[in-house]
């Protein structure tokens, strides 16, 4: 199983995905970011983008990462990856739904100015960050129009992460 935690930058996602893997016996987490990563450094570069997730190789790595991974380990994925576009969340979860992986879609949700505090006072990545920053009005419109309506919406506005993590983990053991 996959348990994937959406939600725009700031609403918690890595820290809360750590403490979900601590309540999830025979568990791990897998950032698909890494797999971004790993398309950024290709040299020469791939054509200009601001974001890994446009470039189409993206989605089914993803997929077949995850796959591959839980064939070798089994147990549970926990992915923390913000998916703002529907098509993107579409092309990933028709993907593992094709090798028969369930997932359990989480998002994690803050309201406004508890993200832009949040973002504003983080130390371990950059205070004020304008990639995050940029990425709040985006979360906002796919919040509205389906990403809401296409996962469990943790509100992380008064909870800490040890909260939501453990909302989380009873959700998916129930």
């Amino acid at each position: 199983m996959i348990v994937w935690l959406n939600g725009t930058h700031g609403a918690g996602k890595t820290t809360t995905s750590a403490l979900v893997q601590q309540l999830i016996p025979d568990s791990r987490v897998f950032d698909a970011e890494k797999v971004g990563e790993t398309l950024m450094d290709i040299k020469p570069g791939l054509p200009a983008t601001d974001n890994f997730q446009h470039w189409p190789s993206w989605r089914p790595l993803v997929v077949e990462t995850a796959r591959r991974i839980l064939d070798y380990t089994g147990g549970t994925r926990v992915m923390p990856m913000t998916v703002l576009v529907e098509q993107y969340w579409r092309e990933i979860s028709l993907g593992l739904a094709k090798h028969d992986i369930p997932v359990r879609h989480f998002v994690l949700h803050a309201d406004q100015d508890t993200l832009r505090a949040r973002i504003a006072g983080d130390t371990v990545l950059d205070p004020d960050s304008p990639f995050r920053l940029q990425n709040l009005e985006p979360y906002a419109e796919a919040a509205r129009t389906w990403l809401h309506a296409e996962a469990e919406v943790v509100d992380t506005t008064h909870l800490t992460p040890a909260q939501a993590a453990q909302q989380i983990a009873e959700a998916v053991k129930s």
